[in-house]
């Protein structure tokens, strides 16, 4: 599932996303480095690619040649570009390690 990372409305064809589309729910940009598959906090630039000019605004419409909209169903993310909630990650663990509470 493509979708938008502010408001989680679907992206109805995540080919066409350009840097002058906007969400259909929220209107905010779409071709922006929080919606990338390749944005990687921590990594030089933020950036899983090799990029020459590092984007200084993740959240805002961007020339980058590298974006390709991130699938947030195959990388288990949720909207709003974080990987589930706190509630869940503490299930994992509990399921992993046993809950000792």
């Amino acid at each position: 599932m493509y979708a938008c990372h502010f408001c989680g409305a679907a992206v109805e064809d995540p080919r066409a996303v350009y840097r002058t589309s906007s969400c259909a729910g929220c209107g905010r940009d779409l071709k922006i480095c929080l919606n990338c598959r390749f944005y990687s906090p921590g990594a030089h630039g933020d950036c899983a690619e090799t990029i020459d000019e590092p984007v200084r605004e993740k959240d805002r419409a961007n020339f980058c040649t590298f974006f390709s909209i991130r699938d947030r169903a195959a990388k288990g993310g949720a909207p709003g570009g974080r990987p589930g909630s706190a509630g869940e990650a503490k299930k994992k663990l509990d399921a992993l390690f046993g809950d000792e509470t």
